[in-house]
């Protein structure tokens, strides 16, 4: 076959005169002729078996047009190109299935006209459109750039014969040269059809250049690469060669095959974990020992101990956060009653979260004003309050809430810093951190991670582990944590760390400048009564094996709990309580379950024995009733059947029936207390003051302020100047607990003025402030916990300094509503508010019925328990 035809055998203007205006058309699939180009056709579809046979009868020129869509087994004229190619029939050949071989000749282009006939086979009038050939400079230029792309691709061609590659160098005819080329080097059909349908010589030459160009380019590029798989395979089969004599070697030498596949194995994980550069280079460098010492070797042990570390960590396992807000606020709100403010921060996490990942903002990319990079801001949030109130609890709500994994650590008592950063290897045993131990338990790089009790952190000669948890918590570091056995950085800028403590006191300033304080205070009754009824009684149930049916807590007998066995700011001893109760309740029912087995088999035995009487013996089936259960109500009554006598009672009013004693409040890391200040006068030597209670400096010069003021002012208060010779006694109770802090100023003076004036103070009145020389009183801290603290014990009403008065806002609705708060910046004022009216000496008339004072010279009615 030849892929052209000589023009010195024929005569190509013959041929072209042969063509006439109304050809018959073939469609071509996937395929677009050429002129001069010979190539077979297989013909199969009836139409074109019929239009080949009709042509090869008569003058065998026949047009070839190529389907817009393969896919159309009949193409209608609107499927097919309107610029075709007219040839002329060399041979058919017929085959046993019918269809035909057809070898064809391009002759000239043409361009459809009009269509004529559809039926039985397309026919239409044709007009030739030879290529416009100018014979320019340009055009020599395209041919020769044409002939060398073409010469460059053909070399990359395997399947190129190189006579192919002399003949192409050898044309002259630019117009041959694009056709063959065109029909021998790949180009997609429409390239092929849009090379045909140009008119101009030049343009199909320019369009040849760019598609032949872009395939040399592939071709290149794919000889590179296999070039390069080819040196990877021979590289590969190298180190499979030498692989295999050091194992033939290691044989000989008696080692066998387990530590080679152990190194393998490292390999694969090392590869697989998906650690740091950093990482994986030291892992690599430590396989290579590990590869080299024999299992004896002591070193051995230490490096394969190392490399488990490494793997085992989550380098880039992440959970992907739960970043539906009504689902985490509904799963906070199950778990745990109030708290409001640490669940507004957790949902504002959540928020930003969803924010970013929505916009599409990427963790890292931050950035400051000047464009500088910022490495972190995570947020460490600290969560400060009482024991008991769902400080560490709260952590596992806030991992469930936000579908993380939760992980945990005290850090009460911890002194030794190696506990957070880790031993170095060079010590024997030496192990991780905490930290990253936690981090791998978690599985993930990503969880909630509290530390608990991070005010309880101590230090000694071994270190300050306070120290090293600065770069732990601090979001602008933690991204490239080094634990000291791992040497490698490790980002724990994804987890969330949740602090908890009961004071900030006692944190490092530089540790506490790290954290996003989140204070949770104690809890008022009401909360405690709520806590009770939804979250304790439930979970002490279950624990103890009882059902809802069996058990009743009345809102009486809860609040009995709370205020005749209870004391503390949390919920923890009223749960035990309530456990308490639980448990000799299970012991009731659980009697009572083994008692009625036995009173029905008797019932049983009773009613067989009348039946067999009477009627003689029966086949009957006897059923033990079913006993209703009956629930046991839980009443204040039962309350102290079960708990005992009550351990707390409100001695206010006792405490202040007599001169001397006054109601203060105080604040401890354990939440706030009631405290009592009690103040004798005795002979001795003028200006003596006796301090006793476990005093602390700062409250022992709070009592010497109070006395100085007092002696100061003796004229105004109405004493005499004899008033305050002698000794004077001033005593707190509850010796054994260690006192300190100014807040008791004006409760001293008020105890002094009650003592040396006869009045008492009103027992439904508690006081805190610090009191000056002069008589002002200054604001105070803890002053939540503080009114908390009186609200439990029963007071009504409460002396607060003035500039205080913001922090009231701070209390809850219920507790604003109940207590009286009166705000005082004077003594005086402490004074005219705190001691009850001089009691006058008693006349002789007969009894009457005092007339109604105001609300303002009495105090409102005493409601003690």
């Amino acid at each position: 076959m030849l892929p052209w035809f000589n023009t010195q055998e024929q005569n190509i203007d013959d041929l072209l005169r042969r063509i006439p205006e109304e050809l018959p058309i073939l469609p071509l699939r996937n395929t677009v002729a050429f002129p001069y180009i010979v190539m077979p056709l297989a013909v199969g579809i009836p139409r074109s078996v019929r239009l080949i046979e009709d042509v090869d009868r008569g003058n065998r020129v026949v047009g070839l047009v190529a389907m817009k869509d393969p896919s159309v087994e009949v193409p209608a004229t609107s499927q097919v190109y309107q610029v075709g190619t007219a040839a002329i029939i060399h041979r058919v050949m017929r085959s046993d299935d019918g269809t035909l071989t057809v070898f064809i000749q391009g002759l000239e282009r043409f361009r459809v006209v009009e269509w004529t006939v559809e039926d039985p086979y397309l026919k239409a009038r044709i007009r030739l459109t030879p290529d416009i050939v100018e014979g320019s400079v340009i055009e020599e230029a395209l041919r020769r750039s044409l002939l060398d792309v073409a010469t460059r691709l053909a070399e990359l061609i395997p399947q190129f014969p190189d006579e192919a590659i002399r003949f192409i160098q050898q044309l002259e005819d630019p117009r041959l040269l694009v056709y063959l080329l065109a029909s021998n080097m790949r180009i997609d059909m429409p390239e092929a059809q849009r090379l045909l349908e140009a008119d101009r010589l030049t343009q199909k030459m320019e369009h040849l250049v760019k598609v032949l160009t872009h395939e040399l380019e592939v071709r290149e590029i794919g000889q590179q690469i296999q070039e390069k798989a080819k040196e990877e395979i021979e590289k590969t089969q190298r180190e499979y060669y030498l692989r295999q004599q050091m194992d033939a070697i290691r044989k000989e030498l008696g080692e066998g095959d387990d530590g080679r596949r152990e190194v393998e194995e490292y390999r694969q994980k090392i590869e697989e974990c998906g650690m740091t550069e950093e990482a994986k280079e030291e892992a690599e460098r430590e396989l290579a020992r590990l590869e080299k010492m024999p299992p004896q070797a002591a070193e051995y042990w230490v490096i394969k101990t190392y490399l488990d570390w490494l793997v085992a960590l989550p380098w880039k396992a992440l959970t992907e956060d739960h970043l539906d807000i009504s689902d985490a606020r509904a799963v906070l709100d199950e778990d745990h009653y109030d708290l409001e403010d640490v669940k507004e921060r957790i949902l504002e996490f959540l928020a930003v979260r969803k924010l970013r990942q929505e916009r599409g903002i990427d963790d890292g990319d931050e950035s400051d004003l000047q464009g500088r990079k910022i490495e972190g801001s995570g947020a460490i949030l600290s969560l400060v309050g009482p024991p008991g109130v769902g400080k560490t609890s709260l952590g596992q709500s806030i991992a469930r809430a936000l579908g993380r994994k939760f992980t945990r650590m005290s850090l009460g008592g911890m002194h030794d810093e190696a506990e957070i950063r880790g031993h170095r290897r060079t010590y024997i045993g030496a192990m991780p951190g905490r930290i990253m131990q936690a981090i791998k338990r978690a599985g993930v790089k990503n969880p909630v991670f509290m530390l608990d009790e991070v005010d309880k952190i101590g230090s000694d000669w071994r270190g300050d582990p306070s120290s090293a948890l600065l770069e732990v918590l601090d979001p602008q570091q933690n991204h490239a944590f080094r634990d000291h056995y791992l040497d490698v950085d490790f980002d724990l800028s994804q987890v969330l760390f949740i602090c908890t403590g009961n004071t900030t006191a006692t944190i490092p300033a530089p540790l506490l400048d790290r954290m996003e304080i989140i204070e949770i205070d104690g809890y008022t009754e009401y909360d405690k009564l709520h806590i009770a009824e939804q979250y304790l009684i439930p979970r002490q149930l279950k624990m103890n094996g009882l059902l809802p049916d069996e058990i009743i807590f009345g809102e009486p007998s809860i609040r009995a709990i709370i205020r005749d066995f209870t004391r503390e700011a949390g919920v923890r001893q009223l749960e035990r309580e309530i456990g308490k109760i639980c448990r000799k309740v299970a012991t009731q029912v659980a009697e009572a379950k083994e008692k009625q087995p036995v009173e029905a088999v008797a019932e049983s035995a009773e009613a067989l024995e009348a039946v067999t009487s009477e009627e003689g013996p029966a086949e009957i089936e006897v059923t033990p009733p079913a006993e209703p259960i009956v629930p046991i109500e839980i009443t204040p009554e039962k309350v102290r059947e079960y708990l005992g006598k009550p351990r707390y009672r409100f001695e206010a009013a006792l405490r202040t029936e007599r001169p001397g004693v006054a109601t203060g409040l105080a604040w401890t890391p354990t939440g706030g207390e009631v405290l009592f200040v009690e103040a004798a006068a005795m002979p001795g030597q003028d200006g003596n003051l006796i301090l006793t209670g476990h005093l602390g400096d700062v409250m022992r010069e709070s009592a010497r302020i109070a006395l100085s003021y007092v002696e100061s002012h003796l004229k105004e208060l109405g004493l005499g100047e004899d008033c305050c010779k002698g000794k004077i006694h001033l005593h707190v109770p509850s010796g054994a607990v260690p006192k300190d802090g100014p807040s008791a100023g004006i409760t001293m003076v008020t105890a002094l003025v009650s003592l040396l004036t006869g009045r008492t103070v009103y027992p439904d009145l508690g006081m805190t402030g610090e009191v000056t020389l002069q008589g002002q009183v200054l604001p105070i801290g803890g002053l939540k916990l503080k009114v908390m603290a009186a609200h439990r014990a029963g007071l009504k009403r409460v002396l607060v300094p003035k500039l205080n008065d913001v922090d009231l806002d701070e209390l809850p609705d219920k507790i604003r509503n109940e207590m009286e708060f009166i705000l005082v910046e004077d003594v005086n004022e402490v004074l005219a508010h705190a001691l009850t009216p001089k009691a006058e000496e008693p006349k002789p008339e007969p009894e009457t019925v005092p007339e109604a004072v105001t609300e303002a010279e009495t105090p409102p009615p005493l409601e003690t328990e």
